[in-house]
């Protein structure tokens, strides 16, 4: 076999396979209740009798005799008995050979609940762990049968009986789902409608029409529930439960930038299915009404796979799932589906699935045959020219696995397998080799899905109004918050054909000035790519415009390895796959406003005149509000709250602070990534508030020589899986109550406190960050310490309401506004994950501090464990994270260095300057 082509088998029988769509295996006890022949063929009862002769059955029967270790020449009858002898000797053996190679089951566990294993029983057999897809109408049945069968609640059997039962069934159904779409353990929803009535569901399902004959068919369901068959096989009533679905999961993906992907079985099925109306184009009309719904099209629409794919390529929602045919036809039926399937569709449109179900043998022998059909139809491509051996690699990677990993978000890693064809994102660059404590990351899931980006701006425009202008930030290594501004239609063009712009690479290393840097290296590009889920309002006067944040991406359009947010991304997303956990975040947001007494044009580090001389209130006291500076703040504070809350950013509440002038502002706690982009927006929205009122915002540590200085507090909470078992136990991996206090010191008090030193260089990022933090100013002190309650230590633990653990939190108090945010996150998650992984026990370790450790003697802090002073400079504080190769390991050292780099550069760039002409510089930037 040619090299390449052998690295193409190799992947492809390596990669492992997200499954999207299977069923639960079948109890032991319970092994008996379905025909094992029907492995092969949806064919039943008097109809199953032929399927010996099929090629399908042939096949399979010769595969299985390989997998139990039978002769070749053993008859379908000795296959059986070596069966049973494996599932006497080793039953758990055979279901984890027959799941190896699968990462994930995105599991419909709505087939037959009380004969099968619960779907969290499968995660011991696979990689990662089983996600639900739910069917909608076994929970209409659920929701039907719990009323009928409510003891305490009778419903008459005549029509208005049976009115107001639909609203109580509907009013149920519409709850289910919508707790269900909140899910995390949920990933999708499916539908077998048809089955039921067909694939022609009604696309407006709350016209008068439709309303009218979903109630009077629910008038004869009524009946059929009454008699306690409560299967749904009236087309009012499906149309309605698929519509209403629809409509949940649209607004949700308006209320919060997505949508969970709703599957649809279409074509291939047993003798209860209607093949005419399985044919997958009548789905066009509802797949076009709900266009923020991804739709997947399921088991390879067979016989219908061509009008499938043409769905999946000319709609951005339709998706086509290549399973069931493996192993339900013969190999040339697979081929030929394959094919049809690549004739027009997309590979980024195309998901496996194996629809395994009750046996571990159907994965076995869905995925052995798809991976040996996928190599033979890609081999013909590359031997023929049309495709290169680095297209084919990329195309089964996401076939089998990348795609559904992002259709569903599932963040893990985007490239399942190390060293299989050109590498997307070279690891290495981005994380040198371990070190004793480092822990492994993997590849950043961090790249959004194409779809429904495109969306998300029609979506915020009819919301918010005809956009002008859209504003592109994102934030350098100098917390410099850099733009490109977009007429609405380029914008539009970016958005729908993929775009990214790119800039030049060397603006990792300029300095706020644009003044070059030793880390600037004008080689190569970065590419730049919105999130438009982080889109949101300007406060400007018109024209109309939005801002939206941005990442870095490479040229194959995967995470930059020295992206501030892409970095700090891929770190959360290592602590909830590795350690369980997910970070949450709410920020203060300190600032000062003062008055201009210069114009803002003149430059501010020449001007002889200072441009901030006048605070906006010179009297006011921490939270103090006297009538002067009620009528001075109030329609400044207020002005802020509105564009605040206009841009969907709520308060939870805003005082003043201790300097003239100085106020807080409390976001509520968000999921860390979002809570940046959200600190981000509500920075720029009250400086924008301020310079309208004619004054500067400001968020300079120390503003006003010797008045007191202005921090950016990050409080934060560990927030652990609840994944339990059906038994009550807690689920292998998973972090019950005890667990998450534990692992929360281990990473606070072990993993933060350890690295604090090493993270003061990006949270205090200037030598006036050191002139804030002191001893006996509410602070955080001048020692690494950790306390409960304790303001005078960096690193304070609130509890809760009880005053016990539950509903706690931390304080970081050593962070201040200059810093950049996502790397001042990305060095608290290393490090808290630094201490999760670290081994064994120190002889000391710090202790919760409760007095003030300044006014302890040395003695008296060693007792607590307390032995270093932060850094009392920037230089080393930066020393200090060069020092750090754990740290900076995960980081990367690259990242690390370079920012040293520039850090250093600026920090000689600001020591040229006099006293006032560097606060005045300072002010004006941030």
């Amino acid at each position: 076999m040619d090299a390449s082509l052998h690295e193409l088998r190799s992947v492809v029988h390596r990669c492992p396979v997200i499954d999207n769509h299977a069923h639960n295996l079948l109890l032991p006890d319970k092994l008996q209740a379905y025909e094992f022949a029907a492995i092969t063929t949806e064919a039943q009862g008097a109809a199953l009798k032929d399927t010996y002769t099929s090629l399908s059955h042939i096949r399979g029967a010769n595969q299985l005799k390989e997998l139990y270790g039978c002769s070749k020449d053993a008859d379908w009858n000795s296959v059986l008995a070596s069966r049973a002898q494996v599932l006497t000797d080793d039953p758990w053996g055979l279901v984890r050979k027959c799941l190896e190679g699968t990462h994930t089951i995105l599991m419909d566990d709505g087939l037959d609940a009380d004969t099968v294993h619960p779907y969290t029983f499968h995660d011991q057999f696979t990689i990662g762990k089983t996600r639900r897809i739910v069917r909608i109408e076994a929970e209409a049945q659920d929701a039907m049968r719990m009323l009928m069968e409510n003891p305490d609640r009778k419903f008459s059997t005549d029509s208005v009986g049976k009115d107001s039962l639909w609203v109580e069934f509907a009013r149920e159904f519409e709850q289910r789902i919508k707790n269900l779409i909140l899910d995390p353990e949920v990933v999708g929803f499916k539908s077998v409608v048809c089955y039921r009535t067909g694939l022609d569901v009604e696309p407006e399902h709350l016209s008068e029409s439709a309303l009218g004959a979903a109630i009077d068919d629910f008038h004869l369901y009524v009946d059929s529930a009454a008699q306690g068959q409560y299967r749904i096989e009236h087309k009012g009533v499906n149309d309605f439960l698929v519509g209403g679905t629809l409509q949940l999961l649209s607004s949700s993906r308006i209320e919060t930038g997505m949508s969970k992907p709703i599957q649809f079985h279409t074509g291939l099925g047993d003798s209860d299915i209607n093949l005419l109306r399985s044919n997958p184009a009548y789905l066009q009309p509802v797949i076009e009404k709900y266009s923020h719904v991804p739709f997947v099209i399921l088991h390879s629409s067979y016989p219908y796979t061509r009008e499938a794919g043409y769905l999946a390529t000319v709609f951005k929602n339709a998706y086509l799932d290549i399973g069931e045919i493996f192993p339900m036809l013969s190999k040339d039926g697979q081929l030929s589906m394959l094919r049809q399937a690549l004739e027009l569709t997309p590979t980024s449109k195309l998901l496996w699935s194996t629809d395994g179900h009750w046996f571990p043998e159907t994965y076995w022998l869905a995925n052995r045959q798809f991976r040996r059909a996928l190599e033979q139809v890609l081999t013909v491509y590359i031997t023929d020219g049309d495709i290169s051996l680095a297209q084919a690699i990329d195309a089964a990677k996401a076939i089998m696995y990348r795609n559904s990993n992002h259709l569903y978000n599932l963040k893990l890693p985007d490239d399942p397998i190390e060293g299989s064809g050109p590498k997307l994102l070279t690891e290495k660059a981005m994380y040198p080799a371990q070190t004793r404590h480092s822990v492994p990351i993997p590849v950043s899931i961090n790249r959004p899905t194409a779809f429904p980006d495109a969306q998300a701006l029609e979506d915020f425009q009819a919301k918010h109004g005809q956009l002008e202008y859209v504003f592109v930030s994102w934030l350098d290594y100098t917390a410099t918050t850099r733009t490109r501004i977009f007429p609405i239609g380029e914008f539009q063009r970016l958005t729908q054909t993929g775009t990214r712009f790119a800039i030049s690479n060397g603006t990792i290393g300029i300095l706020a000035n644009d003044a070059l840097t030793p880390a600037c290296d004008t080689t190569g590009v970065i590419h730049i790519e919105p999130d438009l889920s982080t889109l949101s309002s300007n406060h400007l006067t018109p024209p109309s415009s939005a801002t939206v944040l941005a990442s870095w991406r490479d040229a194959s359009g995967n995470p930059h390895p020295a992206c501030p947010r892409s970095t700090c991304q891929t770190l959360l997303d290592h602590l909830h796959s590795t350690h369980h956990l997910t970070l949450t975040l709410g920020f203060e947001i300190e600032v000062l406003f003062l008055h201009r007494t210069a114009h803002p044009s003149s430059p501010p580090a020449t001007s002889s005149s200072p441009s901030f001389p006048t605070p906006l209130d010179p009297t006011h006291a921490w939270s103090s509000l006297s009538p002067h500076s009620l009528a001075l703040s109030l329609p400044l504070l207020h002005a802020i709250a509105s564009a605040l809350s206009t841009a969907g950013i709520s308060l939870t509440q805003f005082h003043a602070e201790s300097n003239p002038g100085q106020f807080e502002f409390v976001l509520p706690p968000r999921p860390a990534l979002a809570a940046i982009d959200t600190l981000l927006h509500a920075r720029r929205i009250i400086a924008s508030v301020a310079e309208a009122h004619g004054l500067r915002a400001t968020l300079h540590p120390r503003p006003v020589p010797g008045g007191a200085g202005t921090g950016a507090h990050v409080h934060a909470s560990l927030v652990g899986d609840d994944e339990r078992r059906s038994e009550g136990e807690v689920r292998e991996g998973a972090v019950g109550k005890e667990g998450v206090e534990e692992k929360e010191m281990r990473f606070w008090t072990r993993g933060v406190l350890g690295h604090l030193r090493s993270i003061c260089a990006f949270a205090l990022p200037i030598e006036e960050s050191y002139s804030r933090v002191a001893d006996d100013s509410w602070s955080g002190g001048r020692w690494v310490a950790w306390g409960t309650q304790n303001r005078e230590v960096p690193l304070r633990r609130i509890p809760g309401e009880k005053g016990d653990w539950k509903g706690g939190r931390w304080e970081v108090r050593c962070v201040d506004g200059l810093a950049n945010m996502y790397f001042t996150v990305a060095a608290i998650v290393a490090a808290g994950m630094l201490g999760l992984e670290e081994k064994g026990e120190e002889k000391v370790r710090a202790k919760d501090c409760l007095p003030n450790p300044s006014r302890l003697t040395a003695d008296q802090r060693a007792e607590y464990g307390i032995y270093f002073a932060m850094p009392a400079e920037l230089e080393s504080a930066l020393s200090l994270l060069e020092e750090d190769s754990e740290l900076a390991s995960l980081l990367g050292d690259k990242l690390v260095s370079d920012y040293v780099t520039l850090k250093r550069a600026e920090a000689v760039m600001l020591g040229a300057m006099s006293g006032e002409e560097r606060r005045r510089w300072l002010m004006e930037r941030y």
